[in-house]
């Protein structure tokens, strides 16, 4: 473990600060990850922060999912949301105290001012910046009104907003843990407004009074911000406060390299989890979207991650979503899985299903689950395709179509008398396990005249209702004497006599 204090000296402390205006996504859930393994990997802080300054599209609900998302995905918070800490509140709506006292400070150092100017005068200066083909930025009007000019506009009835003084010339320059140096020139930024008329503050002017005042060493975010950069130091600087260190990651892509959308498999962390990925799949797979550890290695444990993980492993350009390489990951994690643990985790989806009772299950149910289990866990990707995969294990009545019944190469009363002397073979078998019924069954289809596969085939189908399923025998032992006779013999009413 490294050290838990960076070259200059900092305690490394980073923070998340989703904005509860919907669920945690994957952009947000791998920034999260990547804040929370640097935190993990130096010994020092993770700290979560709601940004719900967007009070009308804020809830209360979006605040539980991202929280829930969050401790789902297994990484919990050292300070914020429900456990507090010292730089407390960790809500921006309850840090309005600490926004006016450092608005204070930028109006009395005239590193900001009051602007009066209306929606409809805006829109006129963008509207000429557009019939001009030049990029828009704030005319300045307001930055410099004298004290009588700021008294008639107060007197029209003008609720202001507040801007910042950006510089007139010069370069704002940072170095980017993940680019390297980026410089922009200061006349290129706007005056940007950085408290509205309401007293709520801006994303940018918020953003740096809280991740001063929490002490914040470390600003990793996505690289969509880095246009924030330059106005948030100029403000730190105004404010006399140290400027962070940042890196902004790379974007999330699409296999077609277009911005990443619930077309290609995007959703929230919510959705994964009720469509049945694991925690540690899912990270491990969001810790590959921009970050690798060699050309080779893809399965890390989260204890490799932690110890692995260095911004300077980061990539600089897009890294793509393949939900594809997420279904094999998450089955790779299934394989390898005890049977016990898979039960535990299968229970809820073939509760939420129907087709286990909601309460705890008894001894037999349990131990029937288990072995049911036992003859899919090689082919499930995915918790939630369990229902699908393993419901003929768990219904007494089939449903299918008695065309399926028939193998290929094969006639109805064919397929019938195959079956009546499979049933008597069937029922004869003792044990009743698989090793007895493969070896009285494949003696069986020669004496018929038949191809195992299409004995086989038909008995698959009478059994389970299905042409793809679970080996045979196996299926045959899980479901027992009694279930198997009785499919067999529904089957068998299902096709002619003659």
């Amino acid at each position: 473990m490294a050290s838990d204090l960076m070259a200059n000296g900092r305690q490394v402390r980073v923070r998340m600060a989703p904005s509860p205006t919907g669920p945690l996504h994957v952009g947000g859930a791998r920034t999260a990850l990547f804040n929370w393994l640097f935190a993990r990997h130096h010994g020092g802080a993770f700290i979560l922060r709601i940004e719900d300054t967007d009070v009308t599209r804020s809830t209360e609900e979006n605040v539980h999912s991202i929280l829930r998302s969050l401790r789902w995905l297994g990484l919990e918070w050292d300070e914020g949301p429900e456990i507090g800490g010292p730089y407390g509140p960790y809500f921006q709506m309850q840090r309005l105290d600490t926004y006016r006292e450092a608005l204070s400070r930028l109006l009395e150092s005239e590193a900001a001012y009051y602007c009066y100017c209306t929606p409809e005068e805006l829109e006129a200066e963008r509207a000429a910046a557009r019939a001009s083909h030049t990029a828009y930025r704030y005319s300045r009007r307001c930055r410099y009104l004298t004290a009588a000019q700021r008294a008639a506009f107060e007197a029209e009835g003008r609720r202001p907003v507040v801007r910042f003084k950006m510089p007139d010339e010069g370069q704002t320059s940072f170095h980017d843990l993940i680019r390297g140096e980026i410089t922009f020139e200061n006349r290129e930024l706007d005056d940007l407004v950085i408290v509205k008329s309401d007293g709520i503050p801006t994303y940018n002017f918020a953003a740096v009074v809280d991740d001063a005042t929490m002490l914040i060493s470390h600003v990793i975010r996505g690289e969509d911000h880095i246009a924030n950069t330059p106005k948030q130091i100029l403000i730190y600087r105004a404010l006399g406060w140290p400027v962070p260190a940042f890196a902004h990651l790379p974007m999330i892509l699409g296999p077609d390299r277009s911005k990443l959308s619930k077309r290609h498999g995007a959703t929230s962390l919510t959705d994964y989890a009720e469509a049945g990925y694991l925690p540690e799949a899912m990270m491990n797979f969001l810790a590959l979207l921009g970050w690798s550890y060699d050309d080779k290695q893809e399965i890390f444990s989260k204890q490799d991650l932690i110890e692995y993980f260095q911004l300077e492993r980061v990539g600089k350009t897009g890294a793509i979503f393949n939900i594809e390489k997420l279904d094999w990951m998450n089955g790779y994690y299934l394989r390898q899985m005890s049977i016990d643990d898979l039960v535990v985790r299968a229970v809820p989806f073939l509760q939420r299903a129907g087709l286990l009772p909601p309460d705890p299950l008894s001894e037999e149910t349990y131990q029937h689950v288990r072995r049911v289990l036992t003859l899919v866990q090689e082919r499930v990707k995915r918790l939630g395709e369990l229902p699908e995969l393993t419901q003929f294990f768990f219904e007494e009545q089939l449903s299918y179509d008695p065309t399926l019944l028939v193998s290929k190469g094969m006639e109805p009363r064919q397929t019938r008398a195959a079956l009546e002397a499979a049933l008597g073979a069937i029922a004869a078998v003792e044990p009743f396990a698989a090793e007895p019924l493969e070896a009285t069954l494949r003696p069986l289809a020669t004496e018929l005249g038949l191809k195992a596969g299409q004995l086989f085939g038909s008995l698959r189908v009478a059994i389970t209702g299905r042409t793809v399923a679970p080996p045979l025998f196996q299926t045959m032992d899980v479901l027992g004497r009694t279930l198997t006779l009785r499919r067999i013999e529904q089957a068998i009413r299902l096709l002619p006599a003659s």
